[in-house]
């Protein structure tokens, strides 16, 4: 079933600086071959169920494994009968929004 999940993974207690862990979890998912999107605070994925959780696991996988105590916020959407939905939402909000302009 289509899934769409906005998720943040990211160490605690390594300092400051958070990039270059943030980075090697971006990069595990973008090589997923899944379509995803990152964001300053998310990143989207989009898939099948088990697909794309198989691929928050192995993002979070990357830090924990070596013993880098790692936080995950999730947030899914499941829509039964839709795929496209990462650009679709967009696609409908801005279709909206022009609407009322033009109005």
């Amino acid at each position: 079933m289509n899934t769409l999940v906005a998720v943040a993974i990211s160490p605690v207690g390594t300092g400051a600086e958070l990039s270059s862990h943030v980075a090697e979890v971006v990069k595990v998912i973008r090589e997923s071959g899944l379509p995803n999107k990152t964001t300053s605070m998310f990143t989207e994925i989009e898939g099948d169920w088990d697909a794309v959780m198989a691929v928050v696991k192995r993002a979070t996988f990357v830090l924990a494994e070596r013993g880098i105590r790692t936080e995950v916020v999730l947030k899914a959407d499941i829509r039964p009968g839709f795929v496209g939905t990462m650009s679709g939402k967009i696609d409908r909000l801005n279709a909206a929004l022009n609407a009322e302009v033009t109005a």
